[in-house]
């Protein structure tokens, strides 16, 4: 079994790569030094660099993300934009694309990483949550255009790192009483890997923290 994870190298992205090689899988978790997912031309070259390195594709995790800094919509600029939809939209897009013949001939599987902030309205992450949005509508996308050789799921973790000092408030947001961790992200990618009849939709891994009021913070 072969994954290739984007943003492999941060928190989320390191949890899935773990979880993932102790599952037996063979891993390329690709960071930021591997290749510049921006842009249409460092998406396909990272995707031939991990076929290369695996000899072929069963899972493909879109875990990259730039862009997720605070700012009121009045001071939003256009980098703050492409930074958001860079990596997260694009980057999304133009891996599963080059991936797709791969994963088509494996009859694989791919995962987005998604966000809450897909389905909250957060104004102080406005190009966040908007690209986060799109990425979202990515996996129906994707589903449909590949099916029915690829599945595509996505998984929109909620809080799942804070500062010490944040932890009560947060946890008090969620259903759960408490916030999340990688590893949940993590087992909801190897769930999502091996549910043979799901595909289209997303898994919310955030304690229920939807259900909650939209006004909520962001994390």
């Amino acid at each position: 079994m072969r994954a290739l994870i984007t943003g492999g190298t941060g928190r989320v992205g390191s949890a899935i790569a773990d979880r993932l090689r102790g599952d037996g899988w063979k891993v390329v978790a690709a960071g930021r030094a591997d290749g510049d997912l921006s842009t249409a031309a460092g998406a396909r070259e990272l995707v031939d660099a991990a076929l290369g390195q695996l000899g072929g594709l069963d899972l493909l995790v879109n875990a990259a993300g730039e862009g997720f800094t605070a700012r009121p919509i009045e001071e939003i600029d256009e980098q703050d934009w492409d930074a958001a939809f860079g990596a997260t939209a694009k980057g999304s897009f133009f891996v599963t694309q080059r991936a797709a013949p791969a994963l088509r001939e494996a009859r694989g599987v791919v995962v987005m990483i998604e966000d809450v902030a897909a389905y909250q309205p957060w104004p102080s992450f406005a190009a966040h949550c908007a690209a986060k949005a799109a990425q979202s509508m990515l996996t129906r996308v994707f589903a449909r255009a590949l099916a029915p050789e690829v599945r595509v799921c996505g998984v929109a973790p909620g809080t799942v790192a804070v500062d010490p000092e944040q932890l009560e408030r947060r946890a008090a947001e969620t259903l759960l009483g408490r916030v999340g961790s990688p590893s949940d992200v993590a087992d909801a990618v190897a769930f999502l890997a091996g549910a043979e009849f799901v595909t289209g939709t997303t898994l919310v891994v955030d304690g229920g923290r939807l259900l909650q009021s939209t006004r909520l913070a962001p994390p």
